[in-house]
């Protein structure tokens, strides 16, 4: 097996696609980062591709503009898929163990697991994960590693991740029209959380809330595994349109002040600023007033996850706090808002594993896509896997 691999992870957003090349050497913990790059997306609202030529045009152009740039070979890619319409419901599943010995083996494992998929989805559903939260043995429960255990009665406790199959197959054929191939597909906000918390953050209980342009999406783990996850349709795009709306000037405007002079909690004199616009005018606004547009925007943000946290009784109830990613984690003060809304501690993600990464909060989605790249070269698993074959199972009838 080789000794080193170049991972790729393509994060496809509302307001950007990016790109992170990363090397993996087979025998240490850190991935060091080869190449990074991000080009303005069109073709995409609220995280979910509607335009497949265009966003297909547009990772040809970026990927394109990697190989040339980094000298690497970029054939295939890990990919997220994100948006409102990702959803999770709760299942269980029951078996008999098959043995003779009553061992458990790795067939009822995959058998019960199978078992817990059967749900009732409608015709445009379509199961992305399932992730088990527990196994029960003979009544016992509390179990995870459950092959090579005895017991009659096999059960599982699991969460089901899935998504609105339409869109998944748009982004699907946007990536396979840039003539890439796909290592694997990963729920935006489970790259995130693979990132931003640890185990042990995991098992206390712990969460991580991702904020991008056009969503913001949310993960809740306690003892180890993942308990809720929710996407709601409120980005940082949206504070942008509301300083554009407010302060009557244009986005790229809007968004310049929002950078430049923007926070989430005010506080100071309310000298007041001036931007020159092209045709001469000057724009004058109020550093306190961006401010209370901020807040008001990024305090519905929190608000939302209250309501989530509060469904699963767990508002204000999560000891390792709330790690704060993407772009929306960087406006300033957005910590010590955090803190105040959600009665929770709180801060912004910092990357350890990955060694010469530029804007960590930005590309946090893209460096959870390269860690599970290295999670799967190190334990062998081949590339692309078992996803290409997925996606030729669900595109061999346009092939003649």
């Amino acid at each position: 097996m080789a000794k080193s691999k170049i991972i790729a992870g393509l994060d496809i957003g509302t307001s950007n696609i990016k790109i992170l090349l990363a090397e993996k050497k087979k025998d240490d913990s850190e991935i060091r980062v080869v190449y990074q790059a991000q080009e303005p997306s069109f073709g995409i609202r609220k995280g979910v591709v509607v335009d497949v030529d265009k966003v297909a045009r547009l990772i040809q152009l970026l990927i394109s503009k990697a190989r040339v740039e980094s000298g690497q070979k970029i054939e295939s890619v890990y990919v997220n898929i994100g948006g409102g319409h990702i959803f999770c419901n709760n299942s269980e599943g029951v078996v008999a163990v098959s043995r003779a010995d009553r061992k458990v083996s790795k067939e009822d494992v995959d058998r019960v697991l199978e078992a817990a998929k059967t749900i009732s989805l409608s015709s445009n559903e379509e199961i992305l994960e399932t992730i088990p939260k527990e196994f029960i043995i003979d009544g016992r429960g509390g179990i995870r590693e459950v092959e090579g255990m005895q017991g009659g009665r096999l059960e599982v406790k699991v969460l089901i991740i899935g998504c609105f199959a339409p869109y998944k197959n748009n982004l699907t054929q946007a990536v396979l029209n840039a003539d890439l191939e796909f290592s694997d597909m990963l729920p935006s906000v489970l790259a995130v959380a693979s990132v931003a918390l640890n185990q042990k953050q995991k098992e206390l209980g712990a969460a991580v809330l991702n904020i991008g342009a056009g969503t913001s999406e949310l993960a809740v783990f306690e003892e180890g595994n993942l308990v809720h996850l929710a996407v709601f349709p409120i980005g940082s795009a949206n504070i942008t349109n509301d300083i554009a709306i407010i302060l009557k000037t244009d986005i790229d405007i809007a968004e310049s002040i929002k950078i430049r002079s923007g926070s989430c909690v005010f506080k100071g004199g309310d000298k007041k600023e001036k931007i020159e616009l092209e045709d001469g005018e000057i724009l004058v606004f109020s550093p306190k007033m961006v401010a209370g547009i901020i807040g008001a925007r990024v305090s519905e943000i929190f608000g939302e996850v209250n309501k989530e946290l509060k469904k699963i009784g767990k508002q204000g109830k999560l000891p390792a706090g709330i790690v704060l990613t993407g772009g929306g984690a960087n406006l300033p003060k957005i910590v010590d808002l955090a803190k105040k809304e959600l009665k929770l501690s709180c801060r912004a993600w910092k990357p350890s594993e990955f060694s010469n990464l530029e804007d960590g909060l930005i590309f946090a989605t893209a460096c959870g896509l390269v860690l599970r790249g290295a999670e799967d070269f190190g334990s062998g698993k081949k590339s692309p896997g078992k996803m290409m074959e997925r996606i030729k199972k669900v595109f061999q009838v346009f092939i003649p």
